[in-house]
């Protein structure tokens, strides 16, 4: 299994700003360059951490969702989705996708399932839809005749073409159930725009592809799915808590919103 140590990778960048221990030298050069051009990266990250257990949280106690397929889950960070959804519904049964060898060691490790329910681990890209629809692990977790919930939560901005990331989604919502729906966040410069043009242009200096989308850009990621209540907004005002509304909006460099299929 190749690592690739000396490369940094998304998640495990994402895993040392977080304050996380499974990630290399590599990694913690190019976060801690990042950093410093995009000071404020590390709350915005915790608030998308947040945004993901409410959107979790939401969809299996007022939606009555009872399967997640969650793709780029990167490194198992408390609380994981498959907690926050086998809290409020034992029997829930979750998969996760992720291409990194070092999210597969871990996930194995430590993403534990409660008795009643089901949590599964799938070693798969998101740019290859019918590899995941496909996988015999996605056929023994999720039935396909019944609403899924789709989880994207911070991985389609290190897509910059639209076009492709809309071809994606597509690819995913085709076969799965009426009234499954999409989670989805996505990096946004509309609420610190030179802190954020920075910080981007960091991330790709450091050979992490990395684009900001407006809300026009993020909301067009939804099309031929109906946003539901509130809509695309920071992720802070998603369905906010106590700690999400105290967050300042200029700190906060995401979208978020999901949308179900008809």
């Amino acid at each position: 299994m190749d690592l690739r140590t000396d490369v940094p990778h998304s998640a495990r960048v994402y895993d040392y700003i977080l304050g996380g221990k499974d990630n290399f030298p590599a990694d913690r050069a190019a976060a801690e360059d990042i950093v410093k051009d995009w000071p404020h990266l590390p709350v915005s990250m915790r608030s998308n951490r947040s945004f993901m257990a409410r959107v979790a949280r939401v969809l299996a106690e007022e939606h009555g969702f009872r399967q997640f397929l969650d793709i780029g889950t990167g490194l198992p960070t408390p609380p994981n989705l498959h907690e926050v959804v086998q809290e409020a519904a034992p029997e829930a049964r979750i998969l996760y996708v992720d291409n990194d060898p070092i999210v597969l060691v871990h996930a194995r490790a430590l993403l534990t399932s409660s008795a009643e329910g089901r949590t599964s681990y799938l070693d798969a890209d998101f740019g290859d839809p019918a590899a995941i629809l496909g996988s015999a692990q996605l056929q023994e977790t999720i039935d396909l005749s019944q609403p899924v919930a789709v989880s994207l939560i911070a991985i389609v901005h290190f897509i910059v073409d639209d076009d492709v990331v809309r071809s994606l989604i597509e690819q995913l919502m085709a076969p799965l159930a009426p009234g499954s729906v999409l989670a989805l966040s996505t990096c946004t410069a509309d609420s610190a725009p030179e802190e954020v043009r920075v910080g981007v242009a960091a991330y790709n200096a450091n050979g992490i592809p990395l684009v900001a989308r407006d809300k026009a850009r993020a909301e067009s990621l939804f099309t031929g799915l109906e946003l539901i209540d509130p809509g695309v907004v920071l992720v802070n005002h998603w369905h906010s808590d106590e700690a999400a509304a105290a967050t300042d909006d200029a700190h906060v460099h995401m979208y978020g919103g999901i949308a179900r299929k008809s």
